[in-house]
């Protein structure tokens, strides 16, 4: 299996990939916005020498709890920083470790279609979209350009509140979600190698159904995709452990651990230098050596 992504071709199986977080702006659920490009090239490049082999950059939360700010002004977060990324990305340090994917992917964190518009052809490897593909407008942006496209479950659009419900079988629901989002994505021209599936942790789902995600996650293999697992501070993570998002590291790094032993590909994460010690770590104690994602070794005798 492989990720293509702008010009680059990802193979799979290898160590799984760490997504750094980085948000633009004032918004963040986790505290941590980053308000200029400066900052933010700076918290990028520390990223990456932590072993970040992605960046994901947002203009906007995806929260409920701020209103949702205009087209213009998420452009204005995104644009500089994409246009500044693609200029100074040769020049970067060397990679953390032999494993990283180096020089690291930039992920773009959008899904109005006239930001993707604006700032996809400027540069980013892949297009984040929690908008769960409504219609097929990002999809052919992403064929324009040569991004790979991550197709999120949700419901409804962002940035909305929408109730919290049970489904009657969330494996079933993202069984049925993936078919329909992967054929459409297709006919808009993206490559079924340049797609990444996301199951949506938390977004209009109840706790239960975010455990059973967690659990379950080997069922999405049999779309032979990569699969990223947000597991960063999660409010599931919370209601486990009553702790607000500042203090979730330590549940951070349990579900990675359990989505390591799932053959989750790519990890969303706040705190890269945790996560990319997790991943270590884990291959070293579990004997699986360097952790090659889709499941290790001992799991698929």
């Amino acid at each position: 299996m492989n990720l293509l992504a702008r010009n680059r071709t990802i193979p799979f199986p290898r160590r799984p990939l760490v997504m750094g977080i980085l948000n633009l702006g004032s918004e963040s659920f986790s505290g941590d916005a980053v308000s200029n490009v400066d900052l933010a090239m700076r918290r990028a490049r520390q990223m990456i020498a932590e072993g970040a082999d992605i960046i994901d950059v947002g203009g906007e939360s995806a929260g409920t709890g701020h209103a949702a700010m205009s087209e213009a002004e998420e452009i204005g977060h995104l644009l500089p920083f994409v246009q500044r990324f693609g200029a100074e990305v040769a020049d970067f340090e060397s990679p953390a470790d032999a494993t990283q994917l180096f020089p690291p992917l930039l992920s773009v964190n959008t899904w109005r279609t006239a930001v993707v518009r604006a700032v996809l052809p400027a540069g980013g490897d892949l297009l984040n979209d929690l908008s769960a593909l409504p219609t097929d407008a990002n999809a052919r942006l992403c064929a324009e350009t040569g991004a790979a496209l991550l197709i999120m479950h949700n419901e409804g659009e962002p940035k909305v509140w929408h109730p919290y419900h049970a489904f009657p079988d969330i494996m079933a629901t993202l069984d049925a979600f993936f078919e329909e989002k992967i054929a459409l994505a297709q006919a808009a021209g993206v490559p079924r190698d340049a797609l990444v599936l996301d199951p949506g942790i938390g977004f209009t789902k109840l706790h239960e159904d975010n455990l059973r995600i967690y659990r379950d996650l080997e069922r999405l293999h049999r779309f032979e995709r990569p699969i990223l697992l947000p597991v960063s501070r999660k409010p599931v993570i919370g209601e486990v452990l009553g702790l607000p998002p500042a203090e979730r590291d330590a549940g951070t790094v349990a579900c990675i651990v359990s989505g390591l032993r799932r053959g989750a590909q790519i990890f969303r994460v706040h705190n890269v230098r945790a996560a990319a010690q997790t991943i270590r770590t884990a291959g070293a104690v579990l004997g699986w050596g360097v952790i090659k994602s889709g499941l290790p070794e001992r799991q698929r005798r």
